[in-house]
């Protein structure tokens, strides 16, 4: 299948030719202001950085997006499967300093319209869902305790319309060279899909994990069509250059920005 994110200065923009009014992407490491090493557009305010330097990648993305930051909202992620309702109320959320507004919220989704749904990543897979028929968009962060808890189904467990008018696009995340352990593995066994599609044991205590495919996989079993899904082939673990990865590079990284707006 034809890779749909298309790089642009500082971003991957999502192109569909049936998308009109949604705008979709995630950020890239390049040309910022930021250390990681150097030169980095780190998005995070949550780790050690010069926060106006944040501030100043927002602006950038903002223009390039054609999004106001003050349209924005960034949830506290804490690798849960909670999901979340906001509203053009909650606009500015977590975009200047951060709050406890929106903590422990891993799932974001509005109706409302002139609003832009924020996440941070390194690794873990960002996954967009939207219907411009019902003018729907929402945005889940599952790394493997996400994917585990079945954020995705929590997503669709608060969509109020027939499952083929959604759309679900899953992004660049860490590939199958991430690997999980045996305790970790009997986690996902318990999931209501075929664990061998996407866990390859590779020796003793160490599997193989497919987390883009895994949550496609749930999303088909929770009825959304396979046709509905668009999985990319971009890999966060496989170009430093472009990516920032919290697992190749021990912590010592930024986070990329995934987003989604109406």
């Amino acid at each position: 299948m034809q890779e749909k994110f298309i790089k642009k200065h500082h971003i991957l923009d999502y192109e569909d030719d049936y998308l009109k009014k949604v705008k979709l992407g995630i950020t890239t490491r390049e040309d910022g202001l930021s250390p990681f090493p150097r030169n980095a557009f780190n998005m995070a305010r949550y780790i050690d950085d010069n926060q106006q330097s944040i501030t100043q990648h927002q602006e950038m993305l903002a223009a390039e997006i054609d999004f106001p930051r003050e349209q924005w909202v960034f949830p506290i992620q804490t690798h849960e499967n909670r999901v979340v309702e906001v509203t053009e109320q909650d606009r500015g959320t977590n975009i200047d300093s951060l709050t406890e507004r929106l903590h422990g919220v891993d799932g974001l989704y509005t109706y409302d319209e002139n609003i832009l749904l924020t996440m941070c990543y390194a690794d873990c897979v960002p996954i967009y869902f939207y219907s411009e028929k019902h003018h729907f968009i929402g945005l889940a962060h599952a790394g493997w305790r996400g994917t585990v808890g079945q954020i995705v189904i929590e997503m669709v467990s608060h969509i109020d319309f027939e499952l083929c008018d959604l759309n679900v696009v899953i992004g660049p995340a860490t590939s199958t060279s991430y690997e999980i352990n045996d305790d970790i593995k009997s986690k996902f066994e318990a999931l209501p899909i075929d664990n061998n599609q996407y866990i390859k044991t590779r020796g003793a205590d160490r599997h193989g994990i497919d987390l883009k495919l895994a949550n496609a996989l749930l999303l088909e079993n929770a009825g959304v069509p396979r046709d509905n899904i668009y999985i990319t082939d971009y890999a966060t673990s496989e170009d430093l250059s472009l990516f920032f990865s919290y697992r190749v590079e021990k912590g010592n990284t930024g986070r990329m920005l995934a987003f989604i707006g109406q």
